[in-house]
This record gives structure tokens, sequence and C-alpha cells, in this order.
């Protein structure tokens, strides 16, 4: 099991220059990857620079980031200049976002989410993998002149048409507060994608929010993290079978996230995330290794844990035993 660490994921309240924080802890203490994503606060390219400015050795991947925003150029272009800038190799992750924030927030249409994600991976791997001196793309005048970023292409997916996009094209699947049951069924959809595709199947990763002996803060991060997932079909069902059958009920009803939060005990935080003290933890990552995850990148509370050190250093001695 690999473990990385992301330092920017979704939205929340906390200080603008937390994912810098995170990132130089997970840098000083020997995470080898550190994710950069993308939402209304952050460009994950920026982001993603001043983490390299700011660290010693860490590789970084930019994403996901909305295909329905940025064009598959924009993308590999955006890794490229930042591999040039740190030094380091960096990877790109996809994704189709959300309504919410593609058209709520860029004002873009969402049309076609599963096309264009499909689409964008093609082109994207087939950048990604350009040297100097070449067509920046086919039939263009102009030349590449940075060096490939170095970094893997990772598609997130969850439904049958982004995996089977994940399977053909990309170097890792990335799944987003799954529990380990989701996680043995869409392992073995990939696994069939790909067989499908003639491909060995891609690396199996997923953001799990973390807290290791968390603050009462910490815990009501964690959870006002999941409450969005509350009325999502494969994960509603996933909080209702665990008990939590009033929220789900609640958020179909078109409930705020403040009385969602309120209706979710602190348990609600282990259905699909590393909470608890180290030994809990511990067994948690074998579940996630026994359904057949690969890597987990861990989003670390940071409310009531400044950076994530706490919850990233207790993990140390589980990333240690696990590759």
């Amino acid at each position: 099991m690999d473990i990385s660490v992301v330092a920017a994921a979704r939205e929340d309240d906390s200080p603008v220059d937390e994912p810098l924080r995170v990132a130089v802890v997970a840098d000083r203490l020997g995470y080898g990857e550190v994710w950069v994503g993308e939402g209304a606060t952050w460009d994950s390219f920026v982001l993603a620079t001043a983490i390299g400015g700011a660290t010693e050795r860490v590789a970084l991947t930019a994403g996901p980031v909305p295909v329905s925003v940025r064009d598959p150029l924009t993308i590999v272009r955006g890794a490229a200049s930042v591999a040039a800038v740190t030094g380091r190799p960096v990877g790109v992750a996809l994704g189709t976002s959300s309504k919410r924030v593609v058209e709520g927030v860029h004002g873009r249409p969402r049309t076609r989410p599963a096309a264009a994600l499909a689409e964008s991976a093609e082109a994207v791997r087939r950048l990604m993998h350009g040297e100097p001196g070449e067509a920046i793309v086919p039939g263009s005048v102009f030349r590449r002149r940075q060096r490939p970023p170095g970094g893997a292409v990772t598609v997130a997916a969850f439904g049958d048409r982004a995996i089977a996009t994940a399977a053909e094209h990309s170097d890792r699947m990335l799944l987003d507060v799954v529990s380990p049951e989701q996680v043995r069924e869409l392992r073995g959809k990939l696994t069939a994608a790909a067989e499908r595709a003639g491909r060995t199947p891609p690396r199996l990763a997923a953001w799990l929010p973390a807290a290791v002996d968390p603050e009462p803060e910490s815990l009501t991060q964690v959870l006002r993290s999941i409450v969005g997932y509350l009325t999502v079909p494969g994960y509603s069902d996933v909080f209702a079978d665990a008990g939590y059958g009033e929220a789900v009920e609640l958020a179909a009803s078109g409930a705020d996230p403040d009385t969602l939060l309120a209706a979710l005990p602190p348990e609600a935080a282990t259905t699909v995330g590393l909470v608890g003290d180290v030994a809990t933890v511990r067994a948690r990552v074998d579940a996630y290794a026994a359904a057949g995850l690969d890597e987990i990148a861990l989003v670390p509370a940071t409310a009531g844990d400044r950076g994530g050190e706490r919850t990233l250093s207790a993990l140390l001695d589980v990333r240690g035993q696990r590759g």
C-alpha cells in the first residue's frame, strides 16, 4: 500500500494557505507525493509551483482538474511548466467535477461529461509524452520547448463510463471518500474494463479523510467534507447501511449542510475515512488494502491539527509497513 498526501482537497473554511503547510509537513516527514486539487480558491498549477518552492523533494500531482473548463494542452502545459520551475516530476489528475462547480462557478456548460473526460484523457496521455522539438499538436507550426512533466496521468472515476476511460487511458484511477466495500466493487469494475481494453489495470488510489486521535473540531471538519455525498447514488446507500438513514433522508429532502452535519454523529466519519486512534486507523488501512486499493491519499484534518502534523506523523509507521 502506497501512502500519499492531499494538500488541497475540497473547499472548506480552513486558512487559505493551509495547503502549503500540509505539503511542507508531508515533505519533511518523507511522504513521496503530494496532490494539489483544484477548486474555487486555488489554481492547481500555481499552488503546485508554490509547494515545489517550499519543499525539497516531494513529487506533485495537479488536480483533479475539471475537463470541462481546461483543454488538454492547457493541462499538460501547466504540468510541464510546474516541472520546469520546480525540477520535480509532475502528474495530472482529470475529473468531470460537478455541475455546481463547472456551471455555477466557471459559467461553462457541463455537457457530455463522460465523453469530455474520455476525449480529454486520451489527448492528455498523448501530450504528456511528447518530446522537445516535436509539433506541440499534430499539424501545428509551434514546437515543444519543455520536457515532458514526468508524472502519471490519473483519472477520477466512479461511474461505469469514467471507469472505462480510466482503464483505457490512465496510469492510475482515483476514487474519493469511499468505503472498503465500494473499493471492492469498483476494483472489480476497473479490472473488467481493463481486460476489455486489453490493458493491465491501472493502479487504484483513493482520497480518504484522515484524523488520528482527532480533536472535536477535526471530526467536524471530516464530517463537513462528507455531507455532500449523502445524496449521491452509490454513497447514500453506504451511509444508510451504516445506520445513518435519518441523515440520508434529510439530505434527500433538501436539508442544508448545517442540518445534515447536526444529524451525523462523530462515528459517521469512520464510514469513508481513517479516523480514530492509531490501532483503529491501521486496521482500517488493512481493510482498504484487502479490498483492492493500491494507494491511500491522506486528506488530513487540519482543524485542531495545524498542517495535519499529528495525523501525518502518526501514520508514518503505517506507510513504512506497507510501502
